[in-house]
């Protein structure tokens, strides 16, 4: 067994999450990633109505007595939805963990610490991870350039963004981006994190509430199959890549704006393509970690393969590499 910082405090028996994930963090995937011992999301805004995610909350108990938390996403927007009526909504279903995202979630956290919840905000710099710390947040979930959905404009890789965190950022903190296996774990846990956030790798199971086609299609794809849009528009995404993406890119190339590619991108779109399996019908979110997908396993078969691998790797492959090395000779 792998314990951490993080195990500690969020009472969960494996160093792995699954974060919140527009359409897919439903509360039948949530279960079987808690009842694997990791710590899962249901994401708030996949639901139409607080009252919808109340209801979301108590089917996940339903299916497991362990801890599991709760998305919470603050995005700009013209409209928002009711945030505060989301988050109420969290803390009246009695949810003791939250993760946030998105911009200055200052008053939720507040609001979630006043009343004894847990927080874990993703961020995508040293420099926010250190602001969210100094606000107050308990762990830190770090996103590498490598990660679905917004990598943020640094382009920062895992491989340089979590260790330089980890240098100054004080609580505990989990890496994310391009993990999906026992391999990732280790090296995570090897740069300075205390477990590893996947998104893409849980889309892939067996209990994902998504279409298998679209589990077959990030099978066959490989690292290179994803796009960023929003480039121009500074406010990038990594999706998986098809027809609707590369059309994206073109128009952006183009001198686009939002308004000409609004309807391309709409998020309804994205919500038939995994509820119909049509790859090409709108933009869904898939990170770089597809090239190191290569089946779709249960989520405990997932969770069990990833802590025995990075068990192997840690306690023996590197030992015996250990073992090798020359004692060097003192005059």
């Amino acid at each position: 067994m792998i314990t951490t910082r993080f195990t500690q405090m969020f009472g969960v028996e494996h160093p792995i999450v699954q974060g919140g994930m527009q359409w897919v963090g439903r509360a039948q995937l949530v279960a079987a990633v808690a009842n694997a011992g990791a710590l899962g999301f249901i994401t708030a805004l996949t639901q139409p109505t607080p009252e919808a995610l109340a209801a979301e909350i108590a089917r996940c108990r339903d299916w497991t007595d362990k801890p599991f938390g709760v998305n919470l996403t603050i995005l700009p927007a013209i409209k928002p939805p009711p945030y505060a009526e989301y988050r109420a909504a969290i803390i009246e279903s009695g949810v003791k963990i939250v993760e946030t995202a998105g911009n200055k979630p200052q008053e939720h956290v507040e609001v979630f610490k006043a009343n004894g919840v847990k927080v874990l905000h993703k961020c995508t710099s040293v420099r926010h991870a250190l602001s969210a710390e100094r606000m107050g947040v308990d762990a830190i979930s770090i996103d590498g350039f490598e990660c679905a959905g917004h990598p943020g404009e640094d382009d920062v890789p895992g491989l340089i963004l979590i260790p330089a965190a980890a240098d100054k950022v004080k609580i505990p903190m989990i890496a994310s981006g391009g993990f999906g296996d026992g391999r990732g774990l280790a090296a995570a846990l090897a740069l300075g994190a205390e477990g590893v956030n996947m998104g893409t790798r849980f889309m892939c199971t067996k209990e994902s509430p998504i279409h298998e086609a679209i589990k077959a299609q990030m099978v066959a794809n490989d690292e290179r199959a994803t796009d960023l849009i929003f480039r121009t528009m500074h406010n990038t995404a990594r999706v998986a890549k098809n027809a609707i993406s590369q059309e994206v890119v073109a128009l952006e190339r183009a001198g686009a704006t939002f308004d000409q590619v609004r309807e391309l991108v709409a998020g309804a779109r994205g919500r038939v393509v995994y509820e119909t399996g049509d790859p090409d019908h709108g933009i869904w979110s898939a990170g770089m970690v597809q090239g190191l997908i290569h089946d779709i396993p249960s989520c405990a078969e997932l969770v069990s393969r990833m802590v025995a691998e990075a068990e192997t790797i840690i306690g023996e492959r590197l030992a015996r590499m250990t073992d090798r090395i020359p004692t060097p000779v003192r005059s």
